[in-house]
């Protein structure tokens, strides 16, 4: 039997990466987002938003799609309000789907806030490191836990197996996505290097010198599409990291060398992004009309916030992969090479400048 993949959020920084995957591995594909922009060889784009149910039924209950990639999110002002926003995304999602063509399989992308807890109380009182699928939820609201809730109702209702992926940080190309720390740490070293400016670490101490990992969008798209596939991952939940670790004072300095930037130590005060680059997109102005970029504003490719919040916690974060490890699937990533290849395709596209 073919199958056939939707892939919501099919743009975004892991949909991209999934989609691509999935095409290459000879997938028919069809992803969902709301606006146009960014089209993807090989895929059938729809656009549609999640959030009118009655729209995104008509564009695909009856494209007969046989497994759901579940990879958008909407970030909203509060966690009641993410609960209900996000928790509609998924909900419709999974109706319109199963309306007309049994759905087999379910794979939706979360993250480490189910260790954590939300923006609104993020990392004040985490689960233990390293974390492991078996522990168990923190109390309060949280949309992930609101998602994982619908999809399982949805699978004991219509009969589909599925899979929850909790992924670190996401390091991937990209561009105009809300999260997305690689792109973001290649444009404010570009910023660094074209001003003279000092390329200091935006985060914590904590950070800085403790062991913490990412999550490479190649390796979750592979993750994504074994768990949607592989009969012993059925019906679970993964944590997705590289499966090497590393401190960010030794990751700092190799990233600098990308640049030709020398990491001059911790600051002697917490240094964020976003009000230091509040001239970003003047700067970067300059920079694409000295080396002839691609003509994006900075505040384009950017998530300030998002890396700051991440580089920013004051706790330990890292995943454990042993489940994943015992269920067969064996991949993983050097980190470095994360960063490394993101900044080479980056320059290759004329998205920041060549050293």
């Amino acid at each position: 039997m073919t199958r056939h993949a939707l892939i919501i959020g099919v743009t975004g920084i892991t949909g991209n990466n999934i989609a691509n995957q999935l095409v290459a591995d000879g997938w028919k594909v069809s992803g969902v987002s709301r606006k146009a922009g960014v089209e993807l060889t090989g895929v059938n784009h729809i656009y549609a938003d999640v959030l009118d149910a009655v729209d995104l039924e008509a564009k695909i209950s009856g494209i007969g799609a046989t497994h759901l990639f579940f990879c958008s999110w909407s970030r909203q002002d509060t966690e009641v309000q993410n609960v209900e926003v996000n928790g509609a995304m998924l909900r419709n999602t999974l109706a319109a789907v199963n309306a007309t063509k049994k759905l087999e399989h379910a794979m939706l992308i979360t993250g480490l806030k189910h260790y954590l807890g939300p923006f609104e109380d993020y990392a004040k009182n985490p689960a233990e490191t390293p974390f492991r699928e078996s522990q168990g939820r923190l109390p309060g609201l949280n949309f992930y836990y609101e998602q994982e809730d619908i999809l399982f109702d949805s699978a004991a209702k219509h009969g589909h197996t599925w899979s929850v992926h909790r992924p670190h940080t996401m390091i991937g190309y990209a561009l105009g996505n809300a999260m997305n720390m690689g792109v973001t740490l290649a444009v404010y070293a570009s910023i660094c290097k074209h001003t003279g400016r000092p390329f200091t670490f935006p985060g914590s101490v904590e950070q800085y010198n403790g062991v913490t990992d990412v999550t490479d969008a190649r390796l979750m798209a592979k993750h994504a599409i074994w768990s949607s596939t592989e009969p012993k991952a059925a019906n679970q939940a993964f944590n997705t990291v590289n499966g090497d670790v590393f401190r960010w004072r030794q990751l700092w300095t190799a990233i600098g060398l990308e640049f030709g930037l020398e990491n001059p130590g911790y600051p002697a005060e917490l240094s964020p992004l976003e009000p230091k680059m509040s001239d970003a997109d003047a700067v970067w102005a300059e920079i694409v009309a000295a080396h002839g970029l691609q003509p994006f504003k900075a505040s384009d490719l950017v998530s300030w916030w998002h890396t700051d919040a991440d580089l920013g916690r004051t706790s330990e974060t890292f995943a454990d992969m042993g489940k994943s490890r015992e269920s067969g699937y064996l991949d993983y990533q050097v980190t470095h090479h994360s960063f490394s290849d993101l900044f080479a395709r980056l320059r290759a596209e004329k998205i920041i400048p060549a050293i």
